[in-house]
């Protein structure tokens, strides 16, 4: 959903009342160029639409590694995700179905 925001008009706040480190991969976003405000462990605030651009990443879960992944197809350029293997092995067949909804997408091993 945070990635999501990022391409929608408006300010959004992304509350995970759960999960304190589910959002400390934010941080891979902004350097993408998104514009996001962390208020605290639980709370993000997001503003959109901005301009992703790709950039060299690092996945640091799966949960975080899908959502960079997902930032990656928004981002103008080239997105290289680095320990994608947890998302890979998480998700069926994950680089097959975004290819066949038009993603320029690889795996690699």
């Amino acid at each position: 959903m945070i990635v999501l925001a990022t391409q929608a008009q408006g300010l959004c706040l992304v509350h995970d009342w759960m999960y304190e480190a589910r959002m400390f991969f934010v941080d891979k976003l902004v350097r993408m160029g998104a514009r996001i405000t962390m208020c605290d462990p639980h709370r993000v605030l997001v503003e959109g639409p901005r301009r992703l651009r790709g950039k060299q990443l690092e996945s640091p879960d799966i949960r975080a590694g899908m959502a960079l992944l997902v930032a990656g197809l928004c981002a103008q350029g080239d997105t290289r995700i680095e320990h994608a293997e947890v998302v890979l092995r998480g998700y069926e067949n994950v680089v097959g179905r975004l290819r066949g909804v038009g993603a320029r997408i690889r795996g690699e091993s």
